[in-house]
């Protein structure tokens, strides 16, 4: 039989090897590229693990197909230090697509006769987009309109080029910082919103935690009308299936999987496609091992659980203090814990399970603590959710304290 490698890749953004569902999601980005007028920005949101930068790459194609030239990178919380900083980010990403353009071309003369000119090419790279941005006067706003409208002066008239999209990968890093009387965030929203007015097709793609629409907002007002939000969730469970068995519907494929055991990987995996890749990656070694030994095949759950429990959970849990992680073991109590819960909720079941409980005020200072590391959010209607997917399960697999 043939070598079939594990085709499972868990990972940060790793593309697995069928990307199941994601239609809907397709079809509203589709949407977005046939703006004649940007009145639409996308912002595609939801948590770790749920497929965003993955369905990110998946846009790229999509967008080149249909005559946007795309740029865009991962945003580090360094973009954010100032204005200056997100405006070199910009003017370095869209160098990568425009470095070949030329702008004008310069004979200069040979002093002798009968010897050709020589010519300068001057090009629409890096060192010329700063130099725009470093030479035009005004604040930071002007400058970046400047470097962006001299970009598109000249791609605007390549034929085929029907706009730019600019595409931000963890977005959620992006933020204004008052106390420096710096604004990167508000600069990047007003730049875009500015030359969309004007009618430039340069289209924002930013991805991120749930997080950070509500920085958006919170940052420009009209936000709420420029962005089209995009909130992953898991697959369903048909889509999960797919995940699971079309990787392994080669013909040369040794493992098979029966009914019992993709029932098994769809409910400990809750449609996450991270957690499929994780959990089907564990499940195809362990049966390759069992076939080769003639036993029995089953999913282990409780080792996988256990090895994805160190892998994944243990980092996150392990910054958590003792009364932080009282707080999180009442919230996973909850029977919405997965879904929204409120900090009257939480107070009330503390009542009932804690001798020392929880009052709405410390809920609140502490939940704000937990936001900070990651471990939850508060959405913009009050209530909060989990930041990590499966985490109220793995925290009612944890002991008592």
């Amino acid at each position: 039989m043939p070598d079939f490698k594990n085709p499972f890749r868990p990972g940060a953004g790793h593309t697995p090897p069928y990307l199941a569902g994601r239609k809907k999601e397709t079809n509203a980005f589709h949407h977005l590229l046939d703006q004649e007028v940007i009145l639409e920005n996308m912002v595609l949101t939801g948590l770790r693990g749920v497929g965003k930068t993955v369905l990110l790459e998946t846009f790229k194609p999509l967008a080149i197909d249909n005559g946007w030239l795309w740029v865009g990178t991962d945003l580090s919380e360094s973009s954010s230090v100032n204005e200056d900083n997100i405006a070199l980010r910009i003017c370095t990403d869209i160098s990568i697509v425009t470095s070949g353009l030329v702008v004008h071309r310069d004979q200069i003369p040979h002093a002798g006769f009968n010897v050709e000119n020589d010519v300068v090419e001057t090009k629409l790279n890096f060192e010329y987009l700063t130099s725009i941005y470093n030479n035009t006067p005004g604040l930071a706003l002007d400058k970046l309109k400047t470097v962006l409208e001299t970009v598109w002066s000249h791609i605007g008239s390549i034929d085929g080029v029907r706009g730019i999209a600019f595409a931000y990968d963890e977005a959620q890093n992006l933020s204004d910082q008052a106390q420096k009387d710096q604004f990167p965030l508000s600069l990047l929203l007003d730049t875009f919103q500015s030359l969309q007015r004007k009618g430039l097709p340069l289209m924002l793609v930013l991805t991120g935690l749930p997080t950070l629409f509500p920085k958006l907002v919170e940052s420009r007002t009209f936000s709420e009308r420029m962005f089209h939000v995009v909130f992953l969730t898991g697959l369903n469970p048909e889509e999960s299936k797919e995940a699971i068995l079309k990787p392994i519907e080669d013909a040369s494929c040794p493992m098979k999987l029966n009914k019992t055991s993709v029932d098994t990987i769809v409910e400990m995996s809750g449609g996450y496609p991270y957690f499929i890749q994780f959990i089907c990656r564990e499940v195809y070694d362990a049966f390759m091992q069992k076939i080769d030994r003639g036993d029995d095949t089953s999913v282990p759950v409780a080792e996988i659980e256990q090895k994805l429990d160190t892998d994944f959970f243990a980092g996150r849990w392990s910054r958590v203090t003792d009364r932080q992680r009282e707080l999180l073991r009442v919230v996973a109590e909850l029977t919405n814990c997965d879904d929204e819960f409120t900090v009257q909720e939480i107070s009330e079941i503390s009542r009932k399970m804690l001798e020392k409980p929880f009052g709405s005020s410390h809920v609140n200072q502490m939940l704000s603590k937990l936001s900070d590391q990651g471990l939850v959010f508060k959405n913009r209607h009050g209530k909060y959710s989990f930041a990590v997917p499966l985490l109220g399960s793995f925290i009612r697999r944890q002991p008592d304290l």
